[in-house]
Protein backbone atom coordinates (compact mmCIF):
# COMPACT_ATOMS: atom_id res chain seq x y z
CA UNK A 1 0.00 0.00 0.00
CA UNK A 2 1.46 3.45 -0.87
CA UNK A 3 2.58 5.59 2.02
CA UNK A 4 0.52 8.45 1.16
CA UNK A 5 -2.78 6.62 1.24
CA UNK A 6 -5.27 8.96 3.36
CA UNK A 7 -6.41 8.21 6.31
CA UNK A 8 -9.55 7.48 5.40
CA UNK A 9 -8.73 4.37 3.80
CA UNK A 10 -5.73 3.74 7.03
CA UNK A 11 -9.25 3.85 8.65
CA UNK A 12 -11.04 1.07 6.58
CA UNK A 13 -8.03 -1.13 7.04
CA UNK A 14 -8.27 -0.56 11.05
CA UNK A 15 -11.73 -1.22 10.95
CA UNK A 16 -11.21 -4.78 8.55
CA UNK A 17 -8.22 -5.70 10.82
CA UNK A 18 -10.10 -5.17 13.92
CA UNK A 19 -13.06 -7.22 12.77
CA UNK A 20 -10.58 -10.01 12.15
CA UNK A 21 -7.63 -9.97 14.59
CA UNK A 22 -9.34 -8.47 18.03
CA UNK A 23 -7.97 -8.74 20.60
CA UNK A 24 -4.67 -7.77 20.02
CA UNK A 25 -3.38 -10.33 22.64
CA UNK A 26 -2.21 -14.17 22.51
CA UNK A 27 -5.53 -14.86 24.64
CA UNK A 28 -8.79 -14.75 23.27
CA UNK A 29 -12.09 -13.19 25.28
CA UNK A 30 -14.16 -15.65 23.46
CA UNK A 31 -16.67 -12.50 23.29
CA UNK A 32 -17.95 -11.61 19.65
CA UNK A 33 -16.77 -8.32 18.03
CA UNK A 34 -18.60 -5.84 16.38
CA UNK A 35 -16.75 -2.77 14.71
CA UNK A 36 -18.31 0.89 13.51
CA UNK A 37 -16.62 4.17 12.37
CA UNK A 38 -16.70 7.68 13.37
CA UNK A 39 -19.37 7.19 16.41
CA UNK A 40 -19.52 8.70 19.66
CA UNK A 41 -21.34 11.85 21.46
CA UNK A 42 -21.59 15.21 20.64
CA UNK A 43 -18.50 16.13 22.70
CA UNK A 44 -16.35 13.60 21.16
CA UNK A 45 -16.28 11.49 18.15
CA UNK A 46 -13.68 8.20 17.88
CA UNK A 47 -13.07 6.87 14.29
CA UNK A 48 -13.31 3.27 15.47
CA UNK A 49 -15.36 1.71 18.06
CA UNK A 50 -15.02 -2.23 18.85
CA UNK A 51 -17.80 -3.94 20.82
CA UNK A 52 -16.85 -7.03 22.84
CA UNK A 53 -20.18 -8.76 23.18
CA UNK A 54 -21.66 -11.85 24.64
CA UNK A 55 -22.08 -14.21 21.85
CA UNK A 56 -25.72 -15.52 23.49
CA UNK A 57 -26.90 -11.79 24.48
CA UNK A 58 -26.10 -10.86 21.14
CA UNK A 59 -28.53 -13.15 19.91
CA UNK A 60 -31.25 -12.20 21.85
CA UNK A 61 -30.60 -8.73 20.88
CA UNK A 62 -31.21 -9.45 17.56
CA UNK A 63 -34.56 -9.95 18.32
CA UNK A 64 -35.07 -6.25 18.46
CA UNK A 65 -34.07 -5.62 14.88
CA UNK A 66 -31.16 -4.62 12.86
CA UNK A 67 -31.99 -0.90 13.55
CA UNK A 68 -30.98 0.85 16.79
CA UNK A 69 -32.94 1.67 19.62
CA UNK A 70 -32.53 5.38 20.68
CA UNK A 71 -32.63 6.46 24.17
CA UNK A 72 -36.62 6.41 24.40
CA UNK A 73 -36.62 2.84 23.20
CA UNK A 74 -34.73 1.51 25.14
CA UNK A 75 -36.47 3.42 28.39
CA UNK A 76 -39.61 1.61 27.48
CA UNK A 77 -37.92 -2.27 26.65
CA UNK A 78 -35.29 -1.93 29.42
CA UNK A 79 -38.72 -1.32 31.89
CA UNK A 80 -41.68 -2.80 30.42
CA UNK A 81 -43.16 -5.37 32.97
CA UNK A 82 -44.04 -8.99 31.77
CA UNK A 83 -47.66 -8.44 32.94
CA UNK A 84 -50.17 -5.68 31.16
CA UNK A 85 -49.64 -2.99 33.30
CA UNK A 86 -50.70 1.31 32.89
CA UNK A 87 -47.35 2.58 31.06
CA UNK A 88 -47.10 5.55 33.69
CA UNK A 89 -47.43 3.12 36.72
CA UNK A 90 -44.88 0.92 35.53
CA UNK A 91 -42.22 3.03 34.13
CA UNK A 92 -39.55 5.16 36.29
CA UNK A 93 -40.31 8.99 35.54
CA UNK A 94 -38.34 9.70 32.31
CA UNK A 95 -37.64 13.30 33.17
CA UNK A 96 -39.44 14.80 29.89
CA UNK A 97 -42.68 15.13 29.27
CA UNK A 98 -45.13 11.64 29.28
CA UNK A 99 -46.28 12.42 25.79
CA UNK A 100 -42.92 11.63 24.42
CA UNK A 101 -43.00 8.39 25.93
CA UNK A 102 -46.53 7.71 24.53
CA UNK A 103 -44.64 8.36 20.88
CA UNK A 104 -42.20 5.87 21.72
CA UNK A 105 -44.80 3.44 22.61
CA UNK A 106 -46.61 3.91 19.14
CA UNK A 107 -42.45 3.33 17.37
CA UNK A 108 -41.98 0.49 19.65
CA UNK A 109 -45.27 -1.27 18.82
CA UNK A 110 -44.93 -0.58 15.06
CA UNK A 111 -41.11 -1.72 15.10
CA UNK A 112 -42.71 -5.19 17.25
CA UNK A 113 -40.68 -4.96 20.01
CA UNK A 114 -42.99 -3.98 22.65
CA UNK A 115 -47.30 -5.40 23.43
CA UNK A 116 -49.61 -2.68 23.80
CA UNK A 117 -53.28 -2.71 24.35
CA UNK A 118 -55.89 -0.26 25.15
CA UNK A 119 -58.39 -0.33 28.65
CA UNK A 120 -60.49 2.20 28.15
CA UNK A 121 -58.62 5.40 27.71
CA UNK A 122 -55.67 3.89 28.96
CA UNK A 123 -52.38 2.36 27.18
CA UNK A 124 -51.22 -0.66 28.94
CA UNK A 125 -47.69 -2.30 27.59
CA UNK A 126 -45.91 -5.52 28.29
CA UNK A 127 -42.87 -6.74 27.34
CA UNK A 128 -41.82 -9.35 24.50
CA UNK A 129 -38.61 -10.00 25.28
CA UNK A 130 -36.21 -9.09 28.00
CA UNK A 131 -33.10 -6.93 27.40
CA UNK A 132 -30.30 -8.43 27.13
CA UNK A 133 -26.96 -6.86 29.01
CA UNK A 134 -24.92 -7.92 25.61
CA UNK A 135 -22.02 -5.23 25.63
CA UNK A 136 -19.33 -6.90 27.65
CA UNK A 137 -16.71 -3.78 26.67
CA UNK A 138 -16.34 -0.79 24.69
CA UNK A 139 -12.81 -0.22 22.33
CA UNK A 140 -12.51 3.13 21.67
CA UNK A 141 -9.40 3.45 18.33
CA UNK A 142 -7.74 6.71 16.95
CA UNK A 143 -6.41 6.22 13.63
CA UNK A 144 -3.29 8.27 12.81
CA UNK A 145 -1.21 6.46 9.84
CA UNK A 146 1.17 9.55 10.17
CA UNK A 147 1.80 10.47 13.59
CA UNK A 148 4.20 13.65 13.82
CA UNK A 149 4.50 15.84 16.21
CA UNK A 150 1.74 18.23 15.46
CA UNK A 151 -0.95 15.60 14.97
CA UNK A 152 0.27 13.46 18.51
CA UNK A 153 0.04 17.31 20.20
CA UNK A 154 -3.61 17.29 18.85
CA UNK A 155 -4.52 13.96 19.79
CA UNK A 156 -2.88 13.84 23.39
CA UNK A 157 -5.78 16.81 24.20
CA UNK A 158 -8.76 14.20 22.86
CA UNK A 159 -7.00 11.25 24.72
CA UNK A 160 -6.54 13.60 27.85
CA UNK A 161 -10.43 13.67 27.78
CA UNK A 162 -11.34 10.26 27.04
CA UNK A 163 -9.10 9.49 30.02
CA UNK A 164 -10.90 11.39 32.29
CA UNK A 165 -14.74 10.63 31.10
CA UNK A 166 -13.41 7.14 30.90
CA UNK A 167 -16.43 6.20 28.37
CA UNK A 168 -14.45 3.08 26.97
CA UNK A 169 -12.91 0.73 28.42
CA UNK A 170 -9.54 1.37 26.69
CA UNK A 171 -8.73 3.68 24.43
CA UNK A 172 -5.88 3.17 21.84
CA UNK A 173 -4.03 4.91 18.92
CA UNK A 174 -3.37 2.79 15.39
CA UNK A 175 -0.55 4.26 13.63
CA UNK A 176 1.53 2.68 10.15
CA UNK A 177 4.08 0.63 11.13
CA UNK A 178 7.87 1.75 10.03
CA UNK A 179 9.86 -0.99 10.53
CA UNK A 180 12.07 0.77 13.41
CA UNK A 181 13.50 -0.52 16.17
CA UNK A 182 10.95 1.57 18.34
CA UNK A 183 8.08 3.14 16.76
CA UNK A 184 8.30 6.72 16.49
CA UNK A 185 4.59 7.16 18.31
CA UNK A 186 6.44 5.66 21.57
CA UNK A 187 7.91 8.96 21.91
CA UNK A 188 5.25 11.71 21.79
CA UNK A 189 3.69 12.38 24.24
CA UNK A 190 0.14 11.11 24.55
CA UNK A 191 -1.52 9.90 27.87
CA UNK A 192 0.62 6.22 29.22
CA UNK A 193 -2.93 5.11 29.70
CA UNK A 194 -3.51 4.76 25.34
CA UNK A 195 -2.37 1.95 24.28
CA UNK A 196 -0.77 1.93 20.80
CA UNK A 197 -0.81 -0.41 17.55
CA UNK A 198 1.68 -0.30 14.88
CA UNK A 199 -0.24 -1.17 11.83
CA UNK A 200 0.57 -3.15 8.86
CA UNK A 201 -2.21 -1.88 6.31
CA UNK A 202 -1.24 -3.97 3.56
CA UNK A 203 -0.82 -7.01 5.13
CA UNK A 204 -3.27 -6.22 7.78
CA UNK A 205 -1.25 -7.55 10.49
CA UNK A 206 -0.58 -5.05 13.86
CA UNK A 207 1.62 -5.22 17.05
CA UNK A 208 1.09 -3.82 20.02
CA UNK A 209 3.85 -1.26 20.95
CA UNK A 210 2.27 -0.10 24.68
CA UNK A 211 -0.28 -1.82 26.04
CA UNK A 212 -3.57 0.49 27.37
CA UNK A 213 -4.59 0.67 31.09
CA UNK A 214 -8.14 -0.45 31.54
CA UNK A 215 -10.55 2.61 32.52
CA UNK A 216 -12.88 2.86 35.36
CA UNK A 217 -15.91 2.65 33.40
CA UNK A 218 -18.38 2.27 36.55
CA UNK A 219 -17.09 5.27 38.38
CA UNK A 220 -17.39 8.97 38.12
CA UNK A 221 -16.03 10.53 35.55
CA UNK A 222 -13.96 13.94 34.91
CA UNK A 223 -15.31 16.13 31.74
CA UNK A 224 -12.83 18.90 31.18
CA UNK A 225 -14.78 21.87 29.84
CA UNK A 226 -12.19 24.78 30.11
CA UNK A 227 -7.96 24.36 29.67
CA UNK A 228 -5.81 27.03 31.22
CA UNK A 229 -4.30 29.34 28.01
CA UNK A 230 -1.60 31.43 29.28
CA UNK A 231 1.41 29.00 28.37
CA UNK A 232 3.40 27.33 29.58
CA UNK A 233 4.15 29.21 32.70
CA UNK A 234 0.19 29.45 33.19
CA UNK A 235 -0.68 27.44 37.01
CA UNK A 236 -4.26 28.47 36.94
CA UNK A 237 -6.85 25.13 37.57
CA UNK A 238 -8.91 23.46 34.10
CA UNK A 239 -12.27 23.80 34.68
CA UNK A 240 -14.03 20.73 34.81
CA UNK A 241 -17.66 18.80 35.78
CA UNK A 242 -17.98 15.56 37.01
CA UNK A 243 -20.14 12.66 35.25
CA UNK A 244 -22.11 10.39 37.30
CA UNK A 245 -21.86 6.33 36.43
CA UNK A 246 -25.63 6.27 35.49
CA UNK A 247 -25.14 9.29 32.67
CA UNK A 248 -21.88 6.87 31.76
CA UNK A 249 -23.40 3.71 31.24
CA UNK A 250 -26.63 5.16 29.25
CA UNK A 251 -24.30 6.78 27.13
CA UNK A 252 -21.98 3.70 27.02
CA UNK A 253 -25.44 1.59 25.67
CA UNK A 254 -26.50 4.59 22.76
CA UNK A 255 -23.07 4.31 21.51
CA UNK A 256 -23.28 0.85 21.25
CA UNK A 257 -26.64 0.47 19.60
CA UNK A 258 -25.79 2.91 16.90
CA UNK A 259 -22.73 0.85 16.44
CA UNK A 260 -24.72 -2.23 16.28
CA UNK A 261 -27.00 -0.23 13.66
CA UNK A 262 -24.44 1.20 11.53
CA UNK A 263 -21.11 -0.86 11.43
CA UNK A 264 -18.27 0.74 9.61
CA UNK A 265 -19.20 -0.62 6.30
CA UNK A 266 -21.33 2.32 6.12
CA UNK A 267 -18.81 4.70 4.23
CA UNK A 268 -21.11 4.32 1.50
CA UNK A 269 -24.08 5.91 3.17
CA UNK A 270 -22.08 9.16 2.94
CA UNK A 271 -20.82 8.36 -0.33
CA UNK A 272 -22.48 8.52 -4.09
CA UNK A 273 -22.03 5.22 -5.50
CA UNK A 274 -25.29 6.16 -7.71
CA UNK A 275 -21.85 7.50 -9.97
CA UNK A 276 -20.79 5.68 -13.00
CA UNK A 277 -17.12 6.48 -11.49
CA UNK A 278 -18.13 4.62 -7.99
CA UNK A 279 -16.91 0.83 -7.64
CA UNK A 280 -16.03 -1.39 -4.61
CA UNK A 281 -12.47 -3.23 -5.08
CA UNK A 282 -10.86 -5.95 -2.84
CA UNK A 283 -7.69 -5.71 -3.51
CA UNK A 284 -6.97 -8.74 -1.39
CA UNK A 285 -10.66 -10.73 -1.83
CA UNK A 286 -10.96 -9.78 1.83
CA UNK A 287 -11.86 -5.91 2.16
CA UNK A 288 -14.11 -4.28 -0.09
CA UNK A 289 -13.12 -0.20 -0.42
CA UNK A 290 -14.31 2.33 -2.31
CA UNK A 291 -12.48 3.65 -5.84
CA UNK A 292 -13.58 6.15 -8.30
CA UNK A 293 -11.85 5.64 -11.83
CA UNK A 294 -12.45 8.82 -12.58
CA UNK A 295 -9.44 9.62 -9.99
CA UNK A 296 -7.64 5.56 -10.39
CA UNK A 297 -7.41 5.30 -6.57
CA UNK A 298 -9.35 4.77 -3.35
CA UNK A 299 -11.52 8.26 -2.45
CA UNK A 300 -12.39 10.28 0.68
CA UNK A 301 -15.97 10.58 1.51
CA UNK A 302 -15.50 14.00 1.39
CA UNK A 303 -14.74 13.88 -2.45
CA UNK A 304 -17.25 11.30 -3.30
CA UNK A 305 -20.31 13.64 -3.08
CA UNK A 306 -22.52 15.53 -5.94
CA UNK A 307 -19.75 18.21 -6.17
CA UNK A 308 -17.51 16.68 -7.37
CA UNK A 309 -16.67 17.97 -10.92
CA UNK A 310 -16.31 13.96 -12.08
CA UNK A 311 -19.26 12.98 -10.78
CA UNK A 312 -21.66 11.64 -13.30
CA UNK A 313 -24.88 9.83 -12.66
CA UNK A 314 -25.80 6.13 -13.68
CA UNK A 315 -27.66 5.74 -17.23
CA UNK A 316 -31.42 5.50 -16.46
CA UNK A 317 -31.20 2.73 -18.02
CA UNK A 318 -28.93 0.75 -15.52
CA UNK A 319 -31.58 1.19 -13.15
CA UNK A 320 -34.76 0.77 -14.88
CA UNK A 321 -34.13 -2.26 -16.39
CA UNK A 322 -32.53 -4.34 -13.54
CA UNK A 323 -28.97 -4.48 -14.31
CA UNK A 324 -27.18 -6.71 -13.44
CA UNK A 325 -29.54 -8.47 -11.36
CA UNK A 326 -32.05 -5.85 -9.56
CA UNK A 327 -31.23 -2.01 -10.24
CA UNK A 328 -28.22 -0.39 -11.40
CA UNK A 329 -24.34 -1.22 -9.51
CA UNK A 330 -24.76 1.82 -6.98
CA UNK A 331 -27.68 -0.49 -5.71
CA UNK A 332 -25.33 -3.40 -5.49
CA UNK A 333 -22.89 -2.12 -3.85
CA UNK A 334 -25.04 -1.03 -1.41
CA UNK A 335 -26.76 -4.74 -0.72
CA UNK A 336 -23.12 -5.73 -0.92
CA UNK A 337 -21.77 -4.11 1.87
CA UNK A 338 -25.32 -4.60 3.44
CA UNK A 339 -25.23 -8.21 3.57
CA UNK A 340 -21.42 -8.30 5.23
CA UNK A 341 -22.96 -5.96 7.65
CA UNK A 342 -25.93 -8.39 8.11
CA UNK A 343 -23.48 -11.59 8.79
CA UNK A 344 -21.46 -9.68 11.47
CA UNK A 345 -24.63 -9.81 13.77
CA UNK A 346 -25.44 -13.69 14.68
CA UNK A 347 -29.48 -13.85 14.77
CA UNK A 348 -30.19 -11.54 12.15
Amino acid sequence: MDRHTSEFEFELRSCRWAERAWPPTETTSGNHVIVARQLGTKRRRWDTIVLECDPAALRERAAFGPERLDSDLLHLVRNAPTEWTYYRDCLPDPGYPWRYVREAIHRADDRDILETRKSGNRIQIRRKWPYPDWVDRIIAIENKPDLDASAARVLGSQLEYDVAVSLADEVWVATRATGNAVEPALFEGLPIEAGILALEPAALTATVEWYPRTLPVAEPGTRILERPDGGERDGSAARFEYVDPETKAETRLAIAERAYERGWRSFVDTMRPDCRGFQLRARDGTQLRPHCSAKGRCQTAAECSGNCPEFEPEPPGWRTRGWPIEGGPGKRCRQLLEDRRRRRRPGL
